[in-house]
């Protein structure tokens, strides 16, 4: 290929110059340097522009940070071939393969750490927790050590170095590091496992598998903060939340039902009982309409008609203290109606 270029500028005027190698390594080169500036410039003048045009940022962006690596790496690609035209192999052509081999994993770097900075951008807006304040950095730096790693290999495996060895002994270093992390590690994991299935956020009023109730106060790296309602906090491990059951209060709504149990005296009319404390329920401006509120007959026990109130109240918060307040009201409402209330009793029959 190279006697058909130099036969062919042999035919052209001032050809013989041309048929010199090192004119020739210098016209390569050349031609390399305007290819680099016509990249500069189509980056600029067109993939920019139209990258403005779309929805997405990610296209501004890498364009935006790989234009120069892209311009220094065909730079390295004509370096590249007009050492190869002057015939010179060994630690110059090591040398530039090493260079080459560089740029292009910083290239691809560059395309992997925006995607991964616009995608937490985008992420962080949708979550109240700092978790991602933490875990964007965290997966910045990973991609780096990767990305350092995969460049010292390849550049070793120019200067024909055995990697065999290194790879091994990465190996090992990571499985003993790994025994050293499990538990970190698996919290860490289970940490990115609760963000990214929504399990909770930050407000949230949970109930864990062990029983405590509380609100989500942070999601961190390692651990989570719940606050009880004696204002404790509990650091529950990312890894034992991600693997155990926990109730969520505030989803799929921050709407809760809440309920009163009460019982009233055999021979009490039952629809009555039912008009009576569906009209306190209905009266109060803090339980919701919808759904409404109802009050069914359950059982005929031991000792009384057994009846539960069912009420809507529009959050968590507000459930507990409304029920206080509706057994209050319901006991006067009863007695204000004349509804017997009965103790518990026993018919004891004796045999003579």
């Amino acid at each position: 290929m190279k006697e058909i270029i130099f036969n062919w500028f042999g035919t052209l005027p001032y050809g013989n110059y041309l048929q010199n190698k090192y004119v020739f390594a210098l016209l390569i080169l050349v031609v390399f340097v305007l290819v680099a500036k016509l990249s500069l410039f189509v980056f600029e003048k067109f993939f920019q522009r139209w990258a403005k045009k779309t929805k997405t940022e990610v296209d501004d962006i890498i364009f935006e940070r790989t234009k120069t690596p892209i311009f220094y790496l065909l730079l390295a690609l004509g370096i590249k071939f007009a050492i190869l035209s002057l015939e010179v192999n060994g630690i110059a052509n090591q040398l530039i393969n090493s260079l080459m081999a560089i740029v292009f994993v910083f290239i691809v770097a560059r395309v992997v750490d925006v995607i991964i900075d616009v995608w937490g951008k985008s992420f962080a807006k949708r979550t109240k927790s700092t978790f991602d304040d933490i875990l964007l950095p965290l997966f910045h730096k990973i991609v780096k050590v990767i990305f350092v790693v995969i460049t010292i290999l390849w550049v070793l495996k120019i200067w024909n170095i055995d990697i065999g060895p290194y790879l091994a002994g990465a190996g090992i270093l990571g499985i003993v590091i790994g025994f050293a992390l499990q538990d970190s590690l698996k919290n860490i994991i289970g940490g990115v496992t609760l963000v990214l299935d929504k399990t909770f956020e930050i407000g949230d009023k949970v109930k864990i598998e062990s029983g405590e109730v509380g609100t989500i106060h942070d999601i961190g790296l390692r651990s989570t903060k719940l606050v009880t309602y004696d204002n404790e906090v509990i650091y529950i491990p990312n890894g034992y939340l991600a693997n155990s059951r926990v109730q969520n209060y505030t989803r799929p709504s921050p709407k809760i039902r809440a309920h009163v149990n009460f019982g009233v005296e055999y021979g009490s009319d039952v629809t009555q009982v039912q008009k009576v404390v569906l009209e306190i329920l209905k009266k109060d401006k803090e339980i919701l309409s919808d759904p409404e509120p109802t009050v069914q007959f359950l059982e005929m026990g031991d000792s009384a008609l057994n009846f539960k109130a069912y009420f809507w109240v529009e959050k968590w918060g507000m459930a507990y203290s409304k029920k206080l307040e509706m057994t209050e009201a319901i006991y006067n409402a009863l007695n204000k109606a004349k509804i017997g209330i009965p103790f518990p009793t026993r018919t004891v029959h004796l045999v003579k």
